[in-house]
């Protein structure tokens, strides 16, 4: 195993499975093929920018990414047309090239390029034959709520274990929220014939203003590329910032993080590596840090304070969405 190659795969996640074949998969990276697969649904938001962040890591060890336009799943999802889909693929596509990944090592592949062919639905077909009603509803549990699902709904999830095998793909990446579908992939595919894929999850950022949930656009503040500079400041000045990145539960015993802290350490720190607070001399002057776990350390014995901290994570955070920003004004 390259234990190099390992840390680089790892870093920044909040799970892998297995790490026994995730070591194995560090041997020969540059043969390999990872992939994560988006619903077009409009403008990158942080939760894209997140799991993008670790495409690129993986790209910088050799790993082949393969990004999937999920045109068929956002249509099934309600999402519009097949022509309005597409155009905001081809935007998406654009914009997660403006983000930083590599156009000449990724490829964006729409849904519905395979997903129509009789192979894919009998195959489909056989999978829905393998798997319980009870287990696609615990699977799709992360994309619809019961009292709005669907049949669609409950196919969701088994196209997008299935799209695994017709991408050759080795390792799967998506949030925490996806890991019912990863393990529904797991276990369902070798009834067919089929590997099942290495999964890697990544954390979810906090909800911006209470540290409770995923942040979210739907359900309260969320940054996004379309944010201009003045917005995205204003958003991160609002900030939930205690001095500690992990502050005491809530009364109800529900989990609470700090999301600035999140932010620096899987948004700006995998970008930037070295980073710099800008302070005047009188209140200390700069600081400057190499690894995220010296700032957690400094936020939290008040050497560095939230207000400074949160003025550079706008700062970092504009220069990485200045360039998708662009492109979208353009589009």
């Amino acid at each position: 195993m390259d234990t190099d190659v390992y840390e680089s795969i790892t870093q920044n996640t909040a799970e892998v499975v297995t790490d026994e074949e995730t070591r194995e998969f560090s041997d020969s990276p540059d043969q390999k093929r990872a992939y994560v697969g988006y619903e077009p649904s409009g403008v990158l938001h942080v939760g894209h920018m997140l799991t993008a962040n670790k495409l690129i890591e993986l790209q910088s060890v050799g790993v082949n990414i393969v990004v999937l336009l999920a045109d068929v799943h956002a249509y099934l999802n309600g999402k519009g047309t097949f022509a309005e889909i597409r155009e905001t693929a081809s935007q998406m596509r654009e914009q997660f090239i403006a983000y930083g990944l590599d156009p000449d090592q990724t490829e964006f592949i729409l849904g519905s390029s395979f997903q129509f062919d009789e192979e894919y639905a009998l195959d489909l077909h056989a999978l829905e034959a393998e798997t319980s009603l009870a287990r696609s509803k615990r699977a799709m549990a992360a994309i619809k709520g019961d009292d709005t699902a669907t049949v669609a709904h409950a196919v969701y999830p088994l196209m997008q274990a299935l799209d695994i095998v017709y991408l050759d793909i080795d390792l799967a990446i998506g949030g925490t929220e996806q890991r019912k579908v990863h393990m529904l992939a797991r276990d369902t595919l070798p009834n067919i014939d089929a590997d099942a894929p290495i999964c890697l999850h990544t954390p979810l950022i906090a909800d911006l203003t209470t540290g409770i949930g995923k942040m979210s656009s739907s359900s309260g503040v969320s940054i996004s590329m379309e944010d201009d500079t003045t917005t995205l400041t204003e958003k991160i000045e609002s900030a939930y910032c205690p001095p500690t990145a992990n502050p005491n539960p809530t009364g109800d015993g529900e989990s609470r993080y700090n999301p600035v802290l999140q932010l620096f350490e899987y948004h700006v720190f995998p970008r930037f590596g070295d980073i710099v607070i800008e302070r005047r001399e009188k209140h200390g002057g700069n600081l400057s840090y190499d690894t995220y776990d010296q700032l957690e350390s400094d936020l939290e014995s008040g050497d560095l304070h939230p207000a400074d901290a949160k003025e550079a994570l706008a700062t970092y955070l504009d220069e990485l969405i200045e360039p998708g920003r662009a492109k979208i004004r353009d589009q």
